[in-house]
């Protein structure tokens, strides 16, 4: 039986204003303006026609195609999974087949639900997870600083709203007949903080993958975390810092959680996801990190 668990503290993130993403997203005369928002990057709409993304997992010296860049055509569909809110559309993206497969719920950055987040989950369907990108933004993504500042605060301020829609997102996919009914979570800088939290505070689910998101250094409130946790860092970040990383860590073997974490040399916040903005350095950390993410998914999801 799925169950809330009740009573945990949920975690209240921390603004990470040196952010996520591209140092050219932060205006240069370091004005605060009136946030404005921008609509959704476009992708399918509700109510198409469900596609499929063939099978292709990566060989073991290969990288997911979205996170180096590669622009190709969106595979999967725009889906309202909220019930009553027809303004949260996540991006559906279903592996070729029969199934039953285990499912993934990924969580965007700062800057809201753009076309690379459904590309990687295009990606993660290939490797053959059914995956649900939520939108924590109801629709809208900030193409500044300023503005993914402003879409963070609003999302923060209703920390109860974030778990419901996370817990949507899970009901979603488990009610699918192509899910074998377990479902992680996985998501970077602001959402990697999320899913953090969510694992805390969320329905019960199978797996956790934090992207340099958001920590937790408290091992009583830590073990409420019923599964083994994944992390992915880097030794030049500063949200979170290395230090973080180490308390994290000592909580976690405090609580009695398992983990795999790493923090890799020489890369920064957000080298991940953008491989292609440095890809002489960041090729081969991230080829690591990935690799480690699919063991670790494969020993949570699919046993």
């Amino acid at each position: 039986m799925i169950s809330m668990r009740a009573g945990l503290p949920i975690l209240v993130f921390a603004l990470l204003v040196a952010g996520c993403g591209d140092a050219a997203d932060v205006p240069a005369d370091g004005a605060v303006p009136p946030p404005p928002v921008l609509p959704p990057e476009p992708s399918g709409s509700p109510g198409a026609q469900e596609t499929r993304v063939p099978l292709a997992p990566t060989a073991d010296d290969e990288l997911p195609p979205a996170i180096v860049g590669a622009e190709r055509d969106m595979q999967g569909m725009s889906v309202a999974y909220v019930e009553g809110d027809d303004e949260t559309n996540g991006y559906l993206a279903v592996p070729a087949g029969d199934g039953p497969f285990p499912a993934l719920v990924i969580v965007h950055e700062w800057n809201g639900l753009v076309d690379r987040v459904r590309r990687v989950a295009d990606d993660l369907a290939a490797e053959g997870y059914v995956v649900l990108a939520a939108d924590l933004y109801r629709g809208r993504t900030g193409a500044t600083s300023d503005e993914n500042i402003a879409l963070m605060q609003e999302a923060q301020a209703d920390q109860p709203a974030m778990i419901a829609n996370l817990d949507a997102a899970v009901s979603f996919l488990r009610a699918r007949p192509d899910v074998t009914g377990r479902v992680g979570t996985m998501g970077w800088c602001f959402g990697g903080g999320v899913v953090l939290s969510y694992g805390l505070g969320g329905v019960n689910h199978e797996a956790t993958a934090i992207f340099y998101g958001q920590l937790l250094d408290d091992p009583e409130a830590l073990q409420a975390m019923d599964h083994e946790v994944y992390g992915t860092f880097a030794r030049e970040d500063s949200g979170p810092a290395p230090d973080e990383v180490a308390r994290f860590e000592q909580a976690l073997d405090a609580a009695g959680v398992e983990h795999d974490l790493h923090i890799y040399d020489a890369v920064d916040h957000g080298f991940w996801l953008r491989v292609d903005g440095d890809p002489e350095l960041r090729t081969e950390p991230a080829l690591d990190a990935w690799q480690r993410l699919k063991a670790y998914l494969d020993r949570t999801l699919r046993r």
